[in-house]
């Protein structure tokens, strides 16, 4: 054989067959495979970002100005945050909606567990009772609240025609005459209005865990309130805790409850920390003030939230 016939170095190797064409393909099709998940995420990325993080970004900036309604902003650096100090009002709102923030996340477990327990018999019209009791959620919180705005009347009212009628009472109660009847009042719209979804939720919860240890647990001796601490209660504890996270956050943002039944009184009495921020913004003009108050309302609520799902997630470990 000549030199000519000889194969030259490095051109030994065999022609590509199907397998190399197959890893080609391959390669292209995971190179290509992050530009495809970005464009399904593309649309949802670019709503999340007009709508909430360029807000979120005007409001920071708003926080650092005097923004009056008509006119040019004024940057003011950190005055509107060492204002919220010696603020009588926000400060105010801030204890009252801590107040209703305990007494309904309280309320409403109290009442759930029992309407739980009503509602997961095997008996005839439970089924009845799911439904009655979830109801009320479908309502719109302002519509709810005007409802009873109309209910708690006390000239037209249903609440005080039934207190009479029921012979509780000679004269109309005046239930939200007075902080303590308006707070009263509030309460049990909030435990109406909402009730129907802690049920569900706990349910749900219920009804995921297995007889079986409920069975093994009564072979063993246990008693009904061991087998509530040692099977119900651990096994509930994640949706205790989605329920506790909802409750917590809901009543610290309320707003349409409150606006719409009792308007923030009597005598500014049941002003939410939400409501002090629309009266600063849409009836004092203050903007820069009251974004101010809502950013400090944003980072309370980040916090809150990671505390409680630290402790649970400690408390499950």
């Amino acid at each position: 054989m000549s030199i000519l016939d000889r194969p030259r170095a490095g051109t030994d190797r065999p022609p590509p067959g199907p397998a190399d064409g197959t890893r080609a393909r391959s390669r292209g099709a995971a190179a290509r495979r992050p530009l495809a998940g970005l464009a399904f995420v593309a649309p949802t990325a670019v709503v999340v970002a007009t709508l909430f993080v360029v807000p979120l970004g005007i409001l920071v900036y708003m926080s650092f100005t005097d923004w009056p309604l008509l006119g040019s902003p004024t940057f003011t650096g950190l005055k509107n945050y060492r204002q919220l100090g010696s603020d009588d009002r926000f400060l105010g709102a801030i204890t009252f909606t801590l107040v209703y923030t305990a007494i309904t996340t309280v309320v409403l477990f109290g009442v759930a567990f029992v309407l739980v327990a009503i509602s997961n018999s095997r008996r005839r019209g439970s089924v009845f009772y799911r439904t009655s009791f979830f109801l009320p959620y479908v309502v719109g919180t302002a519509a709810a609240s005007a409802m009873w705005w109309v209910d708690a009347n006390d000239q037209l009212g249903v609440f005080n025609h039934a207190l009479q009628t029921l012979g509780l009472t000679d004269e109309p109660v005046g239930l939200l005459a007075s902080p303590g009847k308006a707070l009263f009042t509030v309460i049990a719209l909030v435990v109406w209005k909402f009730i129907g979804f802690q049920v569900m939720v706990l349910l749900v919860g219920l009804q995921s865990i297995p007889v079986e240890l409920y069975e093994a647990a009564r072979v063993d001796g246990a008693s009904t309130l061991q087998r509530l601490r040692y099977i119900t209660l651990p096994s509930l504890r994640p949706t205790l805790a989605l329920l506790t996270v909802l409750s917590v956050t809901g009543s610290l943002l309320a707003f349409d409850q409150f606006f719409v039944l009792t308007h923030g009184g009597p005598d500014n009495s049941t002003v939410t920390v939400v409501l002090a921020l629309y009266n600063k913004a849409f009836q004092s003009f203050r903007l820069g003030s009251a974004a101010a108050e809502a950013v400090v309302v944003l980072l309370v609520l980040v916090v809150v939230n990671v505390i409680q799902l630290r402790l649970l997630r400690e408390r499950e470990q």
